[in-house]
């Protein structure tokens, strides 16, 4: 296995990556194009364009130069970055890969000397939570948003 970082050529295949790996989120917590348009599992290759414009820095990990996973980059400020779009697909999960990808972030932000790497996810999503402390990331606020049909918790990891 290995991860490299991507480049224009992959957007198609990163959204495939980011919306199939979510797609049985969307369905465990009830979302749709109607009442969450902008969920992870409604990727399209012009988000990850978007993405791309605006600076993300996407990384890609193969197995058998075939791509079973990605995570997203970005730099907020020089102290913050924030991790993105972390997908597996599913029938490559439960082996280390997720957690792959977010030790990858982490020694990409410690060289960019980056302090913090800042995440937000399904409030609900309690299994998420704990993953993401096992790895070391520390509990944050919960926030309500009126356009999303979730709260948001956020996490932080201290470099």
């Amino acid at each position: 296995m290995q991860i490299r970082e991507a480049n224009p050529e992959d957007l198609a295949t990163i959204a495939l990556l980011v919306s199939e790996s979510n797609r049985d989120v969307a369905a465990r917590f009830g979302l749709n194009a109607g009442n969450c348009p902008k969920h992870p599992s409604f990727c399209t290759k012009s988000w990850v364009e978007a993405d791309f414009a605006r600076g993300e820095t996407y990384f890609i990990l193969e197995q058998d130069s075939l791509p079973i996973g990605c995570v997203a980059y970005e730099n907020s400020s020089d102290r913050l970055a924030y991790l993105n779009r972390l997908s597996v697909l599913p029938l490559h999960r439960n082996r280390g890969i997720g957690a792959r990808l977010v030790r990858h972030i982490i020694q990409y932000a410690r060289s960019m000397s980056v302090q913090t790497i800042s995440i937000g996810v399904i409030g609900e999503h309690t299994e998420l939570q704990r993953w993401y402390r096992k790895l070391g990331f520390k509990d944050g606020e919960t926030k309500r948003f009126p356009h999303l049909p979730f709260s948001v918790k956020y996490m932080a990891y201290a470099l």
